[in-house]
């Protein structure tokens, strides 16, 4: 482990949770989000300063480095390449929203600020794949919530309906939506969490 002799003790363990993770332990990622899930919200939640972006950026960020977690290497710590990825899908949503706010010919003479984000939508086959392995995994765990939670998560994050198309489908007032979906991320990671205790 000479790789790791520059990282502390907590970060050689996040380390070795990697390394299980790449494997498809589940446990392994169940333990990193388990460990950094709070922290992450927190530090979004002071960027953005709304409680359900935050949640929304939080689940995306994992997403993003779960999904590119063989790419990570132990020259500096995960939590460091986690806050990280974080911290840039922020930014980015920040700015595409400010983006919705200013016409696009203000935006033509910073030619660095706006690509970014355009090249994101395409996938090759095998972030398809992995995609789809994610999406196995997160059905199966979303099969144990309760019947009208289970709903919510498919809804919102497998058909990717917004507030307001949730609140038509269900008839629900969007503040419900927002309390039960907030409700049901917290179920969510808790089976994830418990997930993570057994053998």
């Amino acid at each position: 482990m000479e790789i790791t002799s520059n990282l502390s003790e907590k970060a050689q363990y996040d380390y070795e949770l990697v390394l299980q993770a790449i494997t498809g332990d589940q446990k392994a990622y169940a333990e990193l989000l388990g460990r950094y899930r709070d922290a992450i919200y927190f530090m979004l939640l002071k960027m953005v300063n709304n409680p359900s972006d935050a949640e929304d950026l939080t689940i995306e960020a994992f997403g993003k480095a779960f999904k590119n977690i063989a790419q990570y290497t132990p020259n500096y710590a995960f939590s460091t390449w986690l806050f990280k990825i974080a911290t840039n899908n922020c930014i980015d949503f920040i700015r595409k929203k400010k983006l919705n706010n200013i016409s696009l010919d203000q935006t033509s003479n910073h030619e660095d600020s706006v690509p970014m984000s355009i090249p994101t939508d395409s996938l090759d086959p095998e972030e398809n794949l992995i995609n789809q392995q994610k999406i196995v995994l997160l059905r199966a765990i979303v099969a144990k919530l309760k019947p009208r939670y289970r709903k919510l998560i498919e809804l919102r994050y497998f058909y990717e309906y917004s507030y307001e198309e949730i609140s038509e489908n269900l008839e629900l007032p969007i503040g419900t939506v927002k309390a039960q979906l907030f409700r049901a991320r917290e179920l969510l990671y808790n089976i994830l969490k418990n997930s993570s205790h057994k053998i």
